[in-house]
């Protein structure tokens, strides 16, 4: 039986991550790209537990052994078909023992050749927590701008054309606002979190700086590394400035354009408001923001919420930063990058074009 370790894995040449862990282990966390293949359902996996718990090990091994046997044709078939997208073949289950060892060993009867994940995604979480504090860049550039002027937009442009980016907010499947999970389902949880930042860092090895939102420690319900965060705080600052009108534009096509048809939009942007009003003092205000949902002027709604919200909460927050800012006036996204590519350039900041692929 051929295994591999978490620290090996980043070296094989595309392989194809099988994790046999049942649906609720898997979306607890799990390594970026691997597919869901289950030697047990959730409520096998609860069945097996409880027998173990109560009647041994030797009762619980019994039973697993007639839930997984009806399944075992029609499981290999299916990872037959996915490992043929791939070079190499891994498995791995929780720690890399009963359930892995079996799938491998099932496989290499059938003719499939895999490699077990030594000590499974345990060993593995282990691995890349031990390894994120090591791997930031030494230099970090950091977008800040009010709400609305497009600092995601931007950064996702920077990265289409080669320049080192972590997209926190995709990272952490969260805005890092009140309203910042509107289409995005729950957000992730930190361990997914965790996954998808050494993924982001290992793609950006090798280069010498990296840009980044200036988001606040706790994004959803993810929270950022210390080690990040001393990065950001020491950081090379772009300040981002937008026309309300465009700030508005962009949050309406984020926002509400997708989703304003979806039975559960407006109960979402409700339940989000209620937050906002109780921490709003001013009556008149409070009134313009209710009237405003409840006639569906989402442009209106906006509006009110960038300059009597978000805008005066959002300037003090520079000041925790210890570099000079510079300013990146921008009717637009695509302006903005374009401002900040040729400051990049000034300070010799050049884009990484061709960045390490990580499979």
């Amino acid at each position: 039986m051929k295994e591999i370790n978490a620290e090996d894995l980043y070296k094989l040449n595309n392989p194809v991550i099988i994790d046999v862990r049942s649906p609720i282990e898997f979306k607890d966390g799990a390594i970026p790209g691997a597919i869901n293949v289950p030697l047990f359902s959730d409520e096998e996996r609860a069945i097996i537990g409880t027998i173990y718990k109560h009647e041994g090990q030797a009762a619980a091994k019994w039973r697993a052994m007639e839930l997984v046997s009806p399944k075992i044709p029609d499981m290999l078939q299916t990872i037959k078909v996915i490992a043929s997208k791939g070079d190499e073949l891994i498995i791995n289950c929780w720690r890399g023992g009963m359930r892995s060892n079996a799938v491998v060993t099932f496989l290499e009867f059938a003719g499939i050749y895999s490699w077990r994940l030594v000590g499974g995604y345990k060993a593995y979480r282990q691995y890349i927590l031990s390894q994120i504090p090591t791997m930031f860049p030494e230099k970090a550039v950091v977008l800040h701008g009010l709400t609305g002027v497009g600092k995601t937009v931007i950064l996702k442009k920077l990265r289409s054309k080669g320049y080192p980016v972590l997209d926190l907010e995709e990272m952490a499947g969260h805005r890092g606002s009140i309203f910042g999970t509107i289409g995005l389902g729950d957000g992730h949880n930190q361990k997914t979190f965790d996954s998808l930042l050494f993924k982001g860092l290992k793609e950006i090895q090798g280069s010498s700086y990296f840009l980044i939102e200036a988001e606040s420690k706790r994004i959803g319900k993810a929270v950022q590394p210390e080690e990040l965060m001393e990065k950001k705080l020491r950081g090379i600052n772009f300040y981002v400035h937008s026309p309300i009108g465009q700030r508005v534009n962009l949050l309406i096509d984020e926002y509400v354009t997708p989703y304003e048809t979806e039975p559960w939009y407006e109960e979402k942007i409700r339940d989000g408001l209620e937050k906002v009003l109780r921490r709003v003092t001013n009556a008149e205000i409070k009134n313009g923001l209710t009237e405003a949902l409840q006639n569906r002027s989402y442009p209106e709604l906006i509006e009110l919420l960038l300059e009597h919200y978000y805008d005066p909460r959002y300037d003090y927050k520079r000041y925790e930063y210890e570099g000079d800012f510079i300013d990146i006036p921008a009717d637009n996204p695509d302006e903005a990058a374009e401002k900040i590519i040729y400051h990049l350039e000034r300070l010799s900041l050049k884009g990484k074009k061709e960045m390490e692929p990580l499979f």
